[in-house]
Parts: C-alpha cells; sequence; structure tokens
C-alpha cells in the first residue's frame, strides 16, 4: 500500500492518466534494479531482452515457465511496478487464463499480449502473420477473466499496421478495447502523424496507449516528450539496456583480447563499491548482526 492507502497498482494507474512515463526494458533483476534506482517509475519485462540473455531470436521459444521465473527473480528485486511481455499468451484462451494467474502471482503488475500466430516474429521485422481479430479478442477477454486485482493491466499489442495498414490497426484496437484491455500498444507504426491518428481515433479517458520505442526499427526516434504531445501514457524502450550492455561488453572483450589486462577498463566499470550498494549488501550485514545481537541477549537472560 502506498502512503495514501491504494495499492501500488491503483496508484500507477492513477499516475498513468495525468503524466507520460520513459518505461526501460529490463532482462534480469539487476537491470531491474539499475531501473529503479535511476528513479524510473516501472519496469517492462521484454521478451526480445529475456530470449537475447538466452541467446535465442524472439520468435515465441521462451515457455511461460521460463518467463514466470524470470518475472519473479525481476519482481522480487524491485519495489516499483514490472509488466510482462507474454508473447502471443503461450497458446488459446486457457494458456493465457493461466498465463495472467501465474504472471499475477509472481509479482507481475500486468502482461502484454500480441495478435501475431504462435510462431511470431520480432514486431519491426517483415513476414508476421496475425491471427483473427475475434481469436485476439477472446484471449483478451480470458485475460480480463483471469485477473483477481482490477488494477492488474491487460496490455494488447496489435502488429497490423505492416499487414492491414493503420487503419486496421485502429479497428484491431478498438476491437481489443472493446473486449477488455485496459491498454492497447500499436507495433511499428512509421510518423509521429501515425501515432496521432492512432491516439485520435481510440480517445477514451480510461485506456492507457502505449508507444514502443526499439533501436533501428520502423518507428522514427520520438521523445517521451513528443509522446506526452500526442497523448500516449507510457513509452517503452525494450532493447536500449540489453544492447548497451551487449556493446560495451563486446569493447571490454576486444580490450582484453588486444591488451592481455583490464588495466584500462577500470575507469569506465561501475565501481566495487557501487555495486555492492546496488545489491545491498549492507543491509545483508546489518540483518546477520540484528540476529547475533538478539542470540547474545538471549543467552545473557538464560544465564541470569
Amino acid at each position: 500500500m502506498t502512503a495514501s492507502g491504494l495499492s501500488s497498482l491503483t496508484a500507477f494507474r492513477n499516475r498513468v492518466r495525468t503524466t507520460t512515463l520513459a518505461v526501460p526494458g529490463v532482462f534480469n533483476a539487476f537491470s531491474a534494479r539499475l531501473v529503479e534506482r535511476a528513479g524510473f517509475e516501472a519496469a517492462y519485462i521484454s521478451g526480445a531482452g529475456i530470449s537475447a540473455a538466452r541467446a535465442l531470436p524472439d520468435i515465441g521459444l521462451l515457455t511461460m515457465t521460463e518467463m514466470a521465473m524470470e518475472t519473479k527473480q525481476i519482481a522480487q528485486a524491485v519495489d516499483i511496478p514490472v509488466f510482462v511481455d507474454a508473447d502471443t499468451g503461450y497458446g488459446e484462451i486457457h494458456q493465457v487464463y493461466r498465463a495472467v494467474r501465474e504472471f499475477a502471482l509472481v509479482g507481475a503488475a500486468g502482461i502484454q499480449l500480441e495478435d501475431q500466430a504462435t510462431t511470431k516474429r520480432c514486431g519491426h521485422l517483415p513476414g508476421k502473420v496475425l491471427i483473427e481479430k475475434a481469436a485476439m479478442c477472446r484471449k483478451i477477454a480470458a485475460a480480463v477473466e483471469a485477473k483477481r486485482d482490477r488494477d492488474f493491466l491487460v496490455i494488447a499489442r496489435t502488429d497490423a499496421r505492416a499487414n492491414e495498414g493503420l487503419a486496421g490497426a485502429i479497428d484491431r484496437a478498438k476491437a481489443y478495447r472493446a473486449a477488455g484491455a485496459d491498454a492497447v500498444f500499436p507495433e511499428a507504426l512509421e510518423s509521429a502523424e501515425e501515432f496521432a491518428q492512432f491516439a485520435a481515433a481510440l480517445r477514451d479517458p480510461t485506456l492507457i496507449l502505449i508507444a514502443n520505442m526499439t533501436e533501428w526499427g520502423k518507428t522514427p526516434y520520438l521523445s517521451v516528450k513528443d509522446f506526452a504531445q500526442l497523448g500516449y501514457h507510457l513509452v517503452l524502450f525494450p532493447m536500449t539496456l540489453f544492447r548497451m550492455a551487449a556493446r560495451v561488453m563486446e569493447e571490454a572483450l576486444q580490450e582484453l583480447v588486444s591488451q592481455g589486462t583490464q588495466r584500462n577498463l577500470l575507469e569506465r566499470m561501475q565501481a566495487r563499491q557501487t555495486l555492492y550498494e546496488i545489491l545491498r549488501y549492507q543491509a545483508y550485514d546489518e540483518f546477520e548482526k540484528r540476529l547475533h545481537e538478539r542470540q547474545v541477549s538471549h543467552e545473557h537472560e538464560r544465564r541470569e
């Protein structure tokens, strides 16, 4: 509960009605802790990021169990809400229902479902195949039915822009909202004007609009401020942290190969003390100290 007595999910939903938030994608508990430490108010568990961290492409290879395990570790590491990319929902309506229950149980604040076929592809690549609009609406209805907390977000992503044009994406998004989606997410729009048209077509004071800002995709590099002006509430940066981390690791490895020492990398590294602060070493030390002092006190009382 927050200081005002609201649940954290309720407080978050109220917050996004009045502002536009950047939501970085995370790929493990440590990256989520960094996001929270930097002051962000939410994190997005990217399917692409989790897949890449396992040296897998983002084509629907992760199981629900694998994503739930990752989500549990991430949610336990932070106090901010975390939202999960559940791809196509791991099957049909029964699998979607179970996915919502499982992800909520391990601490997720919401789940994202997309309207691609099970053999999905990255949203900015060609060759995507969509399921029928009615089939996606059934999945959304199943997800809504599975909710135990009304503020748990069911996020509907549509990849229809590539196959059915902007009009098709808008038509699907309206249907997904009618089916009960709390938020809609148009993937791979190609201009600020398209984002503006999409938002205008889905005017709804209780609907959360989400934009996705991946790198080297079809969407131009718009800022959070740009999206605020366009009427969007959350702006995802799903792979930014992963790509930065991967590039720095490559550079460090090249230095080790060429120089045989990390000496020249020290100034670019995260300091040992900073790492300890992020990992909360002091809290563990204090816990151990309290237990020791309590034990000593009890032993002293027994002797008396």
